[in-house]
């Protein structure tokens, strides 16, 4: 059995105002979760499978929704859609709105920007009366696409948010949810940092709106996602913040006020920031290492992982971290493209944190015999391979 150890190449973010590397940190919230996206790891978690009523952070799976259809070609960004009295109600009710009117043909591009930006509940009624018939067919998919996904804890009743017992979740869920959308929809993801949508509304003024997602408009790399308020669960917010090659998902609920969310999930944020540091060991389906071959017409064979490895550590704490690839070597010839043929594994202060396959980028044949005679006598005589 060979081992390898191999270099780590650090990527470390820096923020304007430090706080001590082993800083407690809590926020007041009821339930909160912070991740750091490339490697996965939760940074910070607060009561995370507790119950939630997600509020307007609902509307992520209605965008999901539209999003999937619109990747499989099923929906166009252009299409339009024909406002019922169903829809337009809402935007009567005192709730969140759009300020769509019956019989209004909305695109929808339009009705996305009045659920993401505006946070209009009669835009989420309109689009999933376009899409599913009805609110009640559409909030089925919603619950199908959050089991799909993994989000084990969650049922929609309706597509906005609004006050239902039937419509929960925990801040774990939404979290997924979050991530799904970041992962899967990065050209659509660009509407959530948006910080204004103009509706040209029928028999009025143009009406603007601001995005209630205060991080946006705060110099820390935010871009996205969505506030939620209802009275019963008090203020919350699924935000995600970009700086230094680095990104942060954050989602909260139970903030007594706006400022008090605003002000919370900013400091642990920024506590992630400047307390973590995210490395990058290895690209999916990228050339990570070259490991030795007995007897092939190579006798060098390139190997990858299939899927990104990224690790978030404390900050200067790089030297507890190794990587070893270990593999049965020289690796005997023939070699088929896509074999498993060693194992790269990550360990933190001597401890086993994680272990992937390593595959072989392409096939190596065999030698000729006389060829295999030769390297034969080379290895009994030199130790040559």
């Amino acid at each position: 059995m060979k081992h390898k150890n191999i270099i780590i190449k650090l990527f470390v973010s820096f923020f304007f105002f430090l706080l001590p590397a082993n800083a407690n940190v809590d926020i007041k919230a009821s339930t909160a979760i912070l991740q750091d996206f490339l490697s996965g790891k939760i940074l910070y978690e607060k009561d995370p499978d507790a119950q939630i009523y997600p509020a307007s952070m609902t509307k992520i799976m209605t965008s999901i929704i539209a999003f999937d259809l619109i990747k499989k070609g099923d929906l166009d960004l252009n299409d339009k859609f024909l406002v019922s009295e169903n829809a337009w109600r809402l935007s009567k009710s005192g709730y969140s709105s759009m300020f769509i009117m019956v019989g209004d043909e909305v695109s929808v591009e339009d009705l996305l920007r009045g659920i993401i930006v505006a946070s209009g509940n009669d835009a989420c009624i309109a689009l999933a009366e376009g899409i599913a018939g009805s609110e009640e067919h559409f909030a089925i998919m919603m619950t199908s696409k959050a089991k799909e996904i993994g989000m084990e804890n969650t049922n929609f009743s309706n597509s906005s948010g609004i006050d239902h017992i039937n419509n929960y979740s925990t801040v774990k869920d939404i979290l997924i949810m979050s991530n799904y959308l970041i992962k899967n929809y990065p050209e659509l993801y660009k509407y959530f940092k948006e910080k204004e949508f103009t509706w040209d509304r029928t028999g009025g003024d143009p009406i603007k709106q601001g995005n209630r997602n205060p991080l946006l408009y705060k110099n820390i790399g935010a871009d996205g996602i969505k506030t939620g308020h209802l009275a019963i669960a008090k203020y919350s917010l699924a935000a995600s913040i970009f700086k230094n090659n680095r990104r942060l998902i954050f989602v909260g609920s139970g903030f007594n006020t706006k400022n008090s969310r605003s002000k919370e999930s900013t400091k642990l944020l920024v506590w992630g920031l400047t307390n973590f540091d995210t490395i990058k060991i290895a690209v999916k389906n990228n050339k990570f290492d070259s490991l030795d071959v007995w007897l092939g017409k190579k006798d060098k064979i390139d190997v990858y992982t299939k899927e990104d490895v990224y690790k978030t550590i404390p900050k200067a704490r790089k030297k507890y971290l190794k990587g070893v690839v270990e593999y049965t070597g020289p690796i005997l010839a023939p070699i088929k493209q896509n074999d498993i043929v060693g194992k790269l594994k990550i360990f933190y202060k001597d401890d086993l944190i994680s272990e992937y396959d390593l595959y072989a980028s392409e096939s190596i044949k065999k030698v000729n015999i006389f060829s295999r005679i030769i390297s034969s006598i080379n290895y009994l005589v030199w130790g040559d391979v």
